[in-house]
């Protein structure tokens, strides 16, 4: 990547605010971090966590660790995982707190070497590692270890070159995947000061953005505040979005609202990494995924993947892999030939009575109403149906509960099976969407 980065140096590789760095000015800024974190005493063979998001500095810094053998573990402010519990589990031996614009303390940890088996290979070796953090389906923390060279592998070859916004957050894998995406095209990265639809559309406008990488819960809010229809969106030529089911609905909306720009589904996951995909042309959530390095097979209806980027592993919960190396993805799919179209993860799944039930199916249904802002869907323990389904429901303005709740059911009732109608609607005001841009579907 650096002997890219010097065939373009006077090519934009960051813009943050009115501040442009190019590809010569970041590469003499790592060699800078490099100096800093061997003055710092932080040197090959350590774990380093950083909290921060996207910044030409903080990006520096990130190369400045990996060339010098650390491994590393980013975390955002709003991290999935409390930050004690992602530092212990880490075993992190220095913190630096990069969270601030142009402040930074480090804070050194523990002088003791990991000890988790994961963790004492890569530092063995001073082989640069990646962890990253889930709270998992129960709640329960595991931090996901990858051999950061193995990662970085898959962009030896240069891809198109896009101005696109770091949306997903810097500890999640898709976020450091884009930034590697991006970076390894010789593209732009555009940093933004929060990721509110009017933030984001202010800053494709104004830096004439071609590629926005999201999520199907961020580009439903996106629709619903109409902000689109205040800035000159027209540089947009794609717009991907992946990490949960897409409602056909907002896809729908989407392609209307959008329909000069090519809308691609993604497909990947911490533990194997980001497939390669191509949408079907016919505006449906049907998908193709795999490529080089990836295999996948459905079994019993389940997505399983074979990856030469996969993890090495977990750290807090057993290893996941298969003896032949296959992941199970908990994705239920559907398949005609080599397309999918994923209906929803296995530990979402509502049990109704025996009958199975998908949030996304009943979100989509929902978000076909007029004034509805969001919606999530999740279950309700109940001592006769084993659980019954509970819709919280955000609107555009404001609408009388009990209104809402009828208009919802008659809806529901008109285009779903009766054991899908939730039971219960909730106008709900709080959150529907995590600091990830991802459905809440618990209870809380």
């Amino acid at each position: 990547m650096l002997e890219r980065f010097a065939t373009a140096p006077a090519a934009a590789a960051f813009v943050a605010g009115d501040i442009t760095v190019t590809y010569g000015q970041l590469t003499e800024w790592i060699e800078r971090e490099r100096r800093w974190v061997r003055e710092a005493g932080i040197c090959g063979g350590q774990v380093v966590a950083i909290v921060a998001d996207y910044s030409p500095d903080v990006y520096a810094l990130l190369l400045a660790l990996a060339l010098e053998g650390c491994v590393l573990v980013p975390l955002s402010t709003q991290a999935v995982v409390e930050r004690g519990t992602a530092l212990d589990l880490a075993e992190a031996g220095w913190l630096i707190d990069a969270s601030r614009l142009g402040e930074r303390t480090i804070t050194r940890l523990t002088e003791d070497a990991p000890a988790h088996p994961l963790l004492a290979r890569l530092t063995a070796a001073s082989t640069p590692g990646l962890v990253l953090f889930s709270s998992g389906s129960t709640g329960t923390p595991k931090g996901i270890v990858h051999d950061l060279g193995r990662v970085a592998e898959k962009f030896r070859r240069q891809g198109r070159r896009h101005v696109a916004i770091c949306f997903l957050m810097i500890d999640h894998f898709g976020g450091i995947n884009t930034l590697l995406a991006i970076t390894s095209g010789l593209g732009t990265v555009v940093t933004v000061p929060d990721r509110s639809p009017r933030a984001i559309c202010e800053a494709i406008e104004r830096q004439r953005v071609t590629l926005l990488p999201t999520t199907p819960s961020f580009l439903t809010m996106l629709l619903a505040s109409q902000a689109p229809t205040s800035f000159d969106l027209s540089s947009l030529e794609v717009i991907s979005y992946g990490t949960e089911v897409m409602p056909q609905t907002t896809l729908d909306r989407l392609g209307t609202a959008f329909p000069d720009v090519r809308l691609l589904q993604t497909y990947g996951l911490s533990e194997v990494g980001v497939l390669r995909s191509q949408s079907r042309a016919d505006g449906s959530r049907w998908v193709r995924v795999g490529g080089a390095g990836f295999e996948t097979r459905v079994v019993n209806g389940i997505l399983w993947v074979r990856s030469a980027y996969a993890m090495l592993g977990y750290l807090g919960a057993p290893d996941p892999f298969d003896a032949d190396g296959w992941f199970c993805t908990q994705d239920r799919v559907e398949q005609e030939g080599e397309w999918l179209r994923i209906l929803g993860r296995d530990t979402d799944l509502i049990n109704v009575a025996g009958q199975k039930v998908y949030p996304a199916e009943i979100e989509n249904c929902i978000l076909e109403l007029e004034g509805i802002e969001d919606v999530a869907v999740h279950a309700e323990p109940h001592p006769l149906l084993g659980a019954i389904v509970v819709a919280r429901v955000r609107t555009v303005g404001v609408e009388e509960a009990a209104a809402l709740k009828l208009r919802v059911r008659k809806h529901c009732l008109a285009g779903l099976a009766p054991y899908k109608v939730p039971t219960r609607v909730v106008a709900w005001e709080g959150a529907t969407v995590s600091a990830r841009q991802k459905k809440l579907r618990r209870a809380g």
